[in-house]
């Protein structure tokens, strides 16, 4: 996932119309029981939630605010905004929510709330990619890039420092992830393609396109690097300028030759390289592929022997709700609950997202949608989305299969290098080259 959505809408722009009701198939997931005394009190009480376009929108804040009593006022910025306003004005935000590529930003700053682990409900049923750091299977996961349990725990209660470790206090409630890899036009293609390295193949020369983010861009092209035998790391997801220089090298050799056709900035425009045919192999993004299809154009998502690459996206309090009013501090622990309690992960589960308590989506998603977005069975019937759009067409099974193909092969997550400020400056060489 791209954190430069400054510079284009992003692979989520397809929710345009979000406004449109998901309808009562989705699941409230109210949360009821408050006292009575509770609920009069809190009625006046606003939080203000600040997200990317793919967290926040007026579907789910409705729902919100008739589930809740209370108001969230929901506002969407880019991720650049985001960050300099959590740095600089954080007491003017209750929730944020941000990808693990802005997480080094927090540490030693005093700016995020320790969540105490008994006060979300759901940490038991939360997948152990975040609670353990392993899949499903137990197994570790590859710790390159910003791997989840980098940032999930927070040392201790003055949340400076972030552990490795479980302890119990929690820097963010996980709400949504996934894993990216490789579009293809399989009816172009001159050969099937099985791995990374496949990218800079030279039978593509001239027909793949790059993401043109530095943080989906960079780890996508070092592990097709890598792959392909043009370079070796010790860590993909955090190069030392060494690393960097010679990969940018590369890439710009490359794109001298004329290997690169284009580099894509948003969804749409990945979408149209790839239907028109323009490009056959690229950085993609599922939906991306799922919108090609439909109109009736081959597209696959494909599974590759170095694994995927993986992202996750946190929500998370603010301290100055430590110290201020008890009550809204209340609401945003009963807000953030609810975000993870049923209708949000639902709504975004129908648009090819994860959510972390997966259990709680199976309870309240038709046994079709579940069996298709989750288990990687077959669709019994066509798979709509939230707005009311055919995705897939009956008998269609999800690409990367289910919820565990998808996660449990990870080569690398987005990332946010030590050298972040030199390896931006180098990928801009790259892209004036």
């Amino acid at each position: 996932m791209s954190e430069q959505e400054s510079k284009g809408l992003s692979r989520r722009s397809f929710m345009k119309g979000a406004a449109a009701t998901a309808g009562a198939a989705l699941g409230s997931g109210v949360i009821t029981g408050f006292p009575t005394y509770w609920a009069q009190a809190s009625k006046d009480i606003t939080i203000t939630h600040v997200g990317s376009i793919y967290t926040t929108n007026p579907t789910v804040a409705e729902q919100a605010n008739k589930d809740l009593g209370f108001t969230i006022q929901m506002q969407t910025l880019d991720n650049t905004t985001l960050i300099n306003r959590l740095l600089t004005q954080p007491e003017t935000v209750d929730v944020a929510d941000f990808g693990n590529t802005s997480m080094g930003y927090f540490k030693n700053k005093g700016i995020l709330m320790a969540i105490p682990v008994s006060e979300y409900k759901y940490w038991d049923q939360t997948v152990p990619l975040f609670t353990q750091g392993t899949y499903a299977d137990g197994k570790p996961y590859s710790m390159q890039g910003y791997a989840p349990i980098k940032s999930q725990y927070w040392a201790d209660a003055s949340a400076q420092e972030y552990s490795t470790a479980p302890t119990d206090w929690l820097v963010g409630i996980p709400v949504m992830y996934n894993a990216d890899t490789l579009g293809v036009r399989p009816d172009l293609v001159p050969h099937k393609v099985e791995s990374w390295g496949d990218f800079f193949n030279s039978d593509f020369a001239g027909k793949v396109a790059l993401q043109d983010g530095v943080n989906v861009g960079v780890p996508d092209a070092a592990v097709a690097l890598e792959a392909a035998g043009l370079m070796t790391y010790v860590d993909k997801g955090n190069m030392t300028r060494e690393e960097i220089d010679k990969t940018i090298d590369l890439l710009i050799e490359l794109k001298r030759a004329g290997h690169f056709r284009s580099f894509w900035t948003n969804f749409d425009q990945s979408v149209q390289l790839m239907a028109s045919g323009e490009v056959i192999l690229q950085s993609m993004f599922a939906p991306a592929a799922t919108e090609v299809r439909t109109r009736g154009i081959a597209c696959q998502y494909l599974p590759l022997k170095e694994g995927s690459r993986g992202w996750y996206i946190f929500q998370s309090a603010m301290a100055h709700l430590d110290s201020g009013d008890k009550l809204r501090r209340d609401c945003v622990m009963e807000y953030m609950n609810w975000c993870n309690s049923g209708f949000n992960g639902v709504y975004f589960s129908r648009q090819g997202f994860y959510s972390s308590v997966p259990d709680l989506m199976k309870a309240q998603m038709s046994e079709n949608d579940y069996g298709y977005w989750y288990e990687g069975k077959p669709a019994t019937a066509d798979i709509i989305d939230p707005f009311g759009k055919v995705m897939e067409k009956a008998g269609a099974v999800r690409d990367g299969g289910s919820l565990w193909d998808r996660m449990g092969n990870v080569g690398i997550w987005n990332t946010l290098m030590d050298e972040d400020r030199y390896l931006v400056r180098r990928w801009q060489d790259f892209m004036a080259a």
